[in-house]
């Protein structure tokens, strides 16, 4: 059993600066679990301290069952995959991989098993002969990987493995990174500052912000429910529509007011004991660009959801298209999979899907309904 507890974990750097706040979380055995959030929000310094590169300042780690706060790396049974690859260029593909079982006196029949199987995973047998320097990013990063399988550790770590490759890389890259952890069936804890890396790879999403942790969840109800601004507007590519808003009441229905508009909140939102503290008072709509949908027709739509705005931008995607447009003086964003014929300056009809409307608290910046 390899699942990952951290209690009240705490890192603070000379000076006072406090890296990462008392985070607890707990991963579970053979679980894909990433973490996610703006550089500097604390997301490889708590890797690093579950590798033992660094040293936790306050609080408990556990892997499996045992402590782990004074464990030496080499003795926590990780393996971490980095960034920058860390290949030896004087050294074989078949070389880099098996260095580290040969530093354990690891019999040579063995070594040479645990390579190729590894090498038969990852699409590299044809490359074990050759050096670091004459394969592409891909290849290098899939052998960074390979020299972290032969060791059969119980948690893999890894850390932005995958932000030095090109788009069209990185997509084929996880994919070789999500089979191998089915293939595994091992502990993963994955780094990234890419949200479409975390959406489409975590079992869970840790998402983290100024040291703190904010949310942990699966990518849908990451996506669905965020707890707080922050979150929603960090988890969704284009990002979602921000717009200052009112609540006001007519007889025991609610209202979003926003741009010159009023529209019905659905009932089953909630009622006075969720929105009668916020009548009057100002609010945060949120509103993802696939939920802002273009009113080709706006007679067929519920005149009551239609809002007008100037088109600023169109851009066709292939599969979609993407609106900018400007509403009384707000900047929103439509996403579609219908064709647009408008084009900058023209004014349309977009209807808005009250269904998918999220509200969050002014002050706290938390989610009041989504």
């Amino acid at each position: 059993m390899a699942g990952i507890v951290l209690k009240d974990i705490k890192k603070v750097y000379p000076g006072n600066v406090v890296a990462v706040h008392e985070c607890n979380l707990e991963i579970k055995d053979k679980e894909f679990v990433i973490l996610v959030g703006p550089s500097g929000c604390g997301k490889s310094t708590t890797l690093r301290m579950i590798a033992g590169l660094e040293e936790i300042s306050e609080g408990e780690l556990y892997i499996g069952d045992k402590l782990m706060n004074d464990v030496a790396p080499k003795d926590r049974d990780i393996a971490m995959v980095f960034q920058n690859y860390a290949l030896y260029p004087h050294m074989t593909v078949y070389d880099n991989m098996a260095f580290g079982l040969s530093l354990r006196k690891v019999p040579k029949d063995e070594i040479d098993r645990a390579v190729r199987a590894a090498a038969e995973a990852l699409n590299l047998t044809e490359y074990l002969n050759r050096k670091p320097k004459a394969l592409s990013g891909g290849q290098r990063q899939r052998v960074a990987l390979g020299r972290a399988m032969v060791r059969n550790p119980s948690v893999f770590l890894l850390d932005e493995p995958l932000s030095n490759l090109d788009a069209k890389l990185r997509t084929q890259m996880r994919t070789v990174i999500s089979k191998l952890h089915q293939k595994l069936g091992t502990t993963f804890v994955y780094v990234t500052h890419d949200q479409t890396e975390a959406m489409t790879m975590g079992d869970r999403i840790v998402v983290m912000k100024d040291g703190f942790i904010q949310q942990v969840d699966t990518p849908p109800v990451l996506y669905d429910y965020p707890c707080n601004i922050f979150v929603a507007g960090f988890i969704g590519s284009p990002q979602m529509n921000f717009v200052d808003a009112m609540i006001s009441q007519k007889g025991d229905a609610y209202y979003l007011d926003f741009l010159g508009y009023s529209m019905p909140i659905p009932k089953y939102k909630g009622g006075k004991e969720l929105f009668g503290n916020y009548v009057g008072k100002e609010v945060v709509f949120g509103l993802r660009p696939e939920d802002l949908h273009i009113a080709a027709d706006p007679s067929a739509v519920d005149q009551s959801t239609v809002i007008s705005a100037t088109v600023d931008l169109v851009e066709l995607m292939g599969a979609e298209t993407y609106v900018y447009m400007d509403c009384n003086g707000t900047r929103l964003m439509s996403r579609s999979q219908e064709r647009f014929a408008g084009k900058h300056g023209d004014t349309a009809q977009f209807a808005v899907n009250l269904d998918k409307i999220h509200l969050f608290d002014k002050q706290t910046e938390q989610a009041i309904c989504h």
